[in-house]
């Protein structure tokens, strides 16, 4: 998975600045626009990728980490704090995979148990050619389904991509799986 620099702390919770973004008005009005009734966040990070050393996030899909039952019940939020560019690790899309479902997930494991996730299913394997990439200027927004295939390169510029991004979870009839971490 991801070897770029992530910090995963509920900042949406935690961060008067990360929750005044998360719950701002356009986001509200974007989540009632995009048919979500009762959107709850689920999910919050900073992600950062420092020049010549922000390493590649391999293909997968959202679902495999935040899983729900109807599956397609996530979307990811993805805030361009700096320029994304092809060269600093911009997202890459294959289109048309939100349409295929996941074939492995990301549990919890028992209590005490290390690692305390693991992954059941497998990965399948991708092609590179038909990704498309999706440069974007900062404070642009990409809204990412969580099933879309998406990754990113490694950052190879002189400059840093930084990007907070968090997921919403329509929770009108849907559940959301204990055995997410």
């Amino acid at each position: 998975m991801p070897s770029s620099t992530f910090f995963h702390a509920a900042l949406h919770a935690s961060d008067v600045v990360f929750r005044q973004v998360t719950h701002a008005s356009k986001v509200q009005a974007l989540a009632r626009k995009i048919g979500l009734e009762n959107p709850v966040v689920v999910q919050s990070m900073y992600i950062f990728k420092q020049p010549h050393i922000g390493g590649e996030v391999t293909p997968h899909q959202d679902a495999t980490f935040l899983h729900t039952e109807p599956l397609g019940r996530v979307v990811g939020l993805w805030i361009a704090l700096e320029n994304a560019t092809e060269e600093n690790g911009c997202l890459w899309f294959l289109p048309g995979s939100h349409t295929s479902g996941i074939t492995r997930r990301m549990v919890r494991t028992p209590p005490g148990t290390i690692p305390c996730t693991q992954f059941i299913g497998s990965e399948r394997e991708y092609d590179s050619s038909p990704f498309i990439p999706v440069p974007i200027g900062k404070g642009g927004l990409i809204l990412i389904h969580g099933e879309v295939v998406h990754r990113s390169e490694a950052n190879r510029s002189e400059t840093s991509r930084h990007v907070y991004t968090f997921h919403l979870m329509e929770a009108k009839d849907t559940i959301w799986s204990q055995e997410n971490w």
